[in-house]
């Protein structure tokens, strides 16, 4: 029997999917989620995010089953997640516009700055094909691992998280490491731009989100959304990953 999300639950995802977009995380194409239980999730109105009306309801996916009608195609990226990933909460597939541009040339942004230091465990996805087969999906996510992102060549990126909000403050991390990979590649000489990473030890230093980090974020990512209800959001203790 399919579930009936809860209207917060609803919220959530809505207000997740126009924050992508606000901060120019996806554009015209890209899609969030959030879990209902071990067999279910909730995806986002299959429409430009930033266009999704309060309200507008999405639609609940089985995770071992075909996708419904209507949802589009790179969301079994989500059921494979939730069906490898039990700890994952959270889904979001981006198009960030920077991670993009350096992904065309093979590169995933180094952990150089505080937030950098989130996506460490980043991976690299090298076919830039869109991913609308299930075996296809299936080997990305397990290339994904433990990490919370994956960067796709030429083609967005996926990031994950104990939450919808999680997830999604991953995605505007990740972006925010490309914007200062570029930066630093821009007025660098090389043995500069190799030698201005973070360390392992550093790295484990700048993983702390204790003093409201990511809820903070999310405050950021909201904006003045008429849907945003700050004590509806969820903030679990993030999982890093392997560096």
């Amino acid at each position: 029997m399919t579930p009936v999300p809860s209207p917060a639950l609803e919220r959530r995802v809505r207000v997740a999917a126009r924050a992508l977009s606000r901060h120019g995380l996806v554009q015209a194409w890209g899609h969030c989620s959030a879990r209902i239980d071990d067999e279910h999730f909730l995806v986002c109105a299959p429409r430009p995010m930033g266009r999704i009306a309060v309200g507008e309801a999405g639609t609940v996916v089985h995770v071992a089953q075909p996708l419904p009608d209507g949802v589009l195609g790179e969301v079994r990226i989500h059921q494979q997640v939730y069906r490898q990933r039990p700890d994952v909460g959270g889904v979001c597939r981006v198009m960030p516009p920077k991670l993009v541009a350096l992904s065309t040339l093979g590169i995933v942004p180094s952990p150089r700055h505080g937030v950098g230091a989130f996506n460490a465990a980043c991976r690299f996805w090298q076919d830039p094909r869109l991913l609308r087969d299930d075996g296809l999906a299936a080997e990305l996510v397990a290339h994904l691992g433990d990490a919370p992102a994956l960067v796709m060549r030429a083609n967005g990126a996926v990031t994950v998280g104990g939450s919808i909000e999680m997830a999604a403050g991953f995605a505007w991390c990740l972006e925010d490491a490309a914007r200062i990979e570029h930066d630093v590649r821009a007025i660098g000489a090389s043995a500069e731009v190799d030698a201005c990473r973070l360390t392992r030890d550093e790295i484990g230093l700048r993983q702390v989100s204790s003093g409201r980090v990511f809820e903070r974020l999310w405050d950021h990512m909201c904006g003045s959304d008429p849907e945003a209800i700050e004590a509806e959001a969820q903030f679990p203790a993030p999982a890093w990953g392997t560096a």
